[in-house]
């Protein structure tokens, strides 16, 4: 089993930026890809960013493109997404997952951002 632990959510004025970690322990050897999902309020969970962890090949949504970027950081077991131009339809609960590309199976607790307009 992998943990994962989030952590970066917060409050941010619509144009602002934040970052999300994801903190991987456990199996982590089990793991070739780390994605970032949301859920928006009253939404279904949706596809954020996704990296792959060998060779670090990145997928994003077409709703954050130029505006976020997911990266890892081997020895610390841990992702980032970087938040930048945030708008108000950012606002979203953002679990980190863990498994391989496309299935994920490992899930993170969820951390909220919320952006004011």
């Amino acid at each position: 089993q992998v943990i994962l632990v989030e952590s970066g959510g917060g409050l941010v004025q619509a144009g602002g930026s934040l970052r999300l970690s994801c903190a991987a322990s456990g199996r982590t050897f089990s793991n070739s890809a780390m994605g970032w999902f949301r859920q928006p309020p009253g939404k279904e969970r949706e596809f954020v960013a996704a990296i792959t962890w060998r060779l670090g090949i990145t997928q994003y949504a077409d709703s954050v493109k130029g505006r976020f970027t997911i990266s890892r950081d081997k020895a610390k077991n841990t992702v980032y997404l970087q938040m930048n131009s945030l708008k108000f339809e950012d606002t979203a609960v953002y679990y980190c997952a863990a498994g391989v590309l496309g299935a994920y199976d490992n899930w993170g607790q969820g951390t909220q951002v919320t952006v004011s307009s």
